[in-house]
């Protein structure tokens, strides 16, 4: 696989916004699978978490030898700590994630711009961020996957403190988060109908602190008419391990095999 180190000047951020970007390759050298298919490369945006950044999948996971096989892109934006939101008090990283990354990549790069061809995935604040893409734009995505995911961003028991102040930055009042549209529960409702939706995949460790808004959150998306596959790990926390393992899981999952 190419591995590249993408900087561009972002005019929904006003700054230069790093990304990194596998490409898959014709011959992958010895002890990796050549990429399948002469179309166009499929697209999987994978997501980082609260507390890391676009190169921690890279590190922390063997994603690239994980997609070796497939003929797909894999992009891996920086967000900082913006929940993928356009921020109360910051800048419009949902503008950013949503809008002007897609359109910036199938500038840069020949990849396929099919729904039918694109995914979504991420973990903790990225799993939030993927099932945010999945539930205002369902259209857009054929799969998406969540692992250890923030689910329920309006629990007033999350916010005390420090930690009150540092999401009314970027959601602005914390009691009004429930109904917004940085409500993952509000955009169910609001996508139930969409003439046609993205399948879901949504994962947790049972010893995970978030476990409780997954257990919350399953049932009520099911509800709404997605096709929803859910892994629990018995005794699993929030760690790389378990991530490595899910977007091993997830890769082979979009792509139907």
């Amino acid at each position: 696989m190419a591995f590249l180190q993408l900087d561009f000047f972002s005019r929904a951020l006003n700054v230069a916004s790093s990304v990194n970007v596998i490409l898959p390759e014709p011959d992958q050298g010895i002890g990796v699978g050549a990429s399948k298919g002469d179309r166009k490369p499929k697209v999987l945006y994978l997501l980082h978490g609260y507390s890391d950044d676009h190169s921690i999948w890279m590190r922390r996971t063997s994603v690239e030898r994980y997609v070796s096989e497939y003929n797909i892109a894999v992009i891996m934006p920086a967000v900082n700590h913006s929940y993928y939101c356009n921020e109360a008090q910051g800048e419009r990283y949902w503008d950013y994630i949503s809008e002007e990354l897609p359109n910036a990549m199938k500038g840069f790069f020949n990849i396929s711009s099919s729904p039918e061809d694109t995914f979504a995935a991420g973990l903790s604040m990225g799993g939030y961020g993927a099932m945010k893409l999945a539930l205002t734009y369902p259209e857009r995505f054929s799969a998406v996957g969540c692992f250890s995911g923030v689910l329920d961003v309006a629990d007033p028991a999350r916010y005390e403190g420090e930690e009150k102040a540092k999401k009314e930055r970027i959601f602005g009042p914390v009691e009004k988060i429930a109904g917004s549209e940085n409500d993952l529960f509000y955009l169910m409702k609001k996508s139930e109908n969409a003439p046609s939706k993205p399948k879901l995949y949504i994962s947790c460790g049972t010893s995970d602190f978030l476990y409780g808004s997954f257990k919350k959150f399953v049932p009520e998306i099911k509800k709404h008419g997605f096709d929803v596959t859910t892994f629990e790990k018995p005794d699993e926390t929030h760690n790389w391990r378990f991530w490595d393992e899910e977007i091993a899981k997830f890769i082979p999952f979009a792509f139907g095999s």
